[in-house]
């Protein structure tokens, strides 16, 4: 943590596989792991909370995002570079009382299309992206900066 800046704390929400869990590993200094498993419940960090995909995927669970939001100072919307498909719908980040960013994960990845994933987040209502790798380390120290962590 810097000194005299309050850490803050993050919900990263996006569909299943985009990455989420292992992007909070590497921010937690733990490293970059290809053998993660899916997270099924609500899993609450220091500084981060981590959510299900099926959670945004399936919208009679979007209410469970909105109620977990209470306890993030800050939105993180996740969405993978290689993806064909976004679950996040335009407007999402407008569901939130909270500052929501966006965050494009496996930017690293050959057959990545950022600019699409960049659309698809501005279309969603974020007010700033961050491009990451967990693999390469790209945007990491960024997000940790952002987070004061």
């Amino acid at each position: 943590m810097i000194a005299g800046k309050q850490m803050k704390k993050i919900m990263l929400i996006g569909g299943s596989k985009t990455g989420k869990s292992t992007l909070i590993k590497v921010l937690q200094g733990k490293g970059y792991s290809k053998n993660d498993k899916r997270t099924q419940t609500l899993q609450y960090s220091p500084i981060t909370i981590d959510t299900p995909g099926e959670y945004l995927e399936n919208k009679n669970y979007n209410i469970a995002l909105i109620s977990a939001s209470v306890d993030a100072d800050l939105i993180g919307l996740v969405i993978d570079a290689t993806a064909e498909q976004s679950f996040i719908p335009p407007g999402f980040a407008s569901t939130f009382a909270k500052k929501v960013i966006g965050i494009i994960t496996k930017v690293d990845i050959k057959n990545s299309d950022i600019n699409k994933a960049r659309n698809m987040l501005w279309q969603s209502g974020v007010s700033s992206i961050i491009e990451t790798s967990s693999l390469e380390g790209t945007g990491i120290d960024e997000l940790r900066r952002y987070l004061k962590i």
